[in-house]
């Protein structure tokens, strides 16, 4: 128990680490409501950007299964880790741009650790899908793996 929760413990401040030097897009939630207005912003990335050009939309839903409370990192528009109730789902719309085209964007998502059947630790079960087709897992938490998955148009 005391190796799946070190394990664990290490592989979230990795991920945070990690992703920390990441993705720099702007978080469209409505805490922010002080900045330029979505339409605003996307007529101004479009004119402002070298390349001008846009992938095509994609929806990615993070999904972490469980029951209780945990702890969940994911990476997509922005960086998040909230404590969250389980069965837990997030969806975010994401297009692709400039750069992104060529060298894509990974998503992923960090579960935290969840009582198994046994009542020892493991991993939370985690997935992601990318326009309605599941494209990464952790095998129902048998993998101590995050789950990751790079989008490219």
């Amino acid at each position: 128990m005391r190796k799946t929760a070190t394990l664990t413990i290490s592989l979230l401040s990795a991920a945070v680490l990690v992703t920390g030097c990441g993705n720099e897009k702007k978080d469209d939630s409505p805490a922010k409501a002080n900045e330029a207005s979505p339409s605003a912003s996307a007529s101004t990335k479009e004119n402002g950007s070298s390349s001008g050009k846009k992938g095509v939309p994609h929806q990615v839903v993070f999904e972490v299964g469980g029951t209780g409370a945990s702890q969940v990192m994911w990476n997509g528009n922005s960086n998040h880790f909230d404590q969250v109730t389980l069965p837990w789902t997030k969806t975010e719309a994401m297009q692709l741009e400039g750069a992104e085209l060529k060298v894509g964007v990974t998503v992923s998502v960090v579960p935290g650790s969840v009582t198994g059947p046994d009542g020892m630790l493991k991993p939370a079960p985690c997935t992601i899908k990318v326009d309605g087709k599941q494209v990464a897992d952790n095998q129902d938490g048998k993998s101590p793996k995050p789950c990751e998955y790079k989008i490219k148009d």
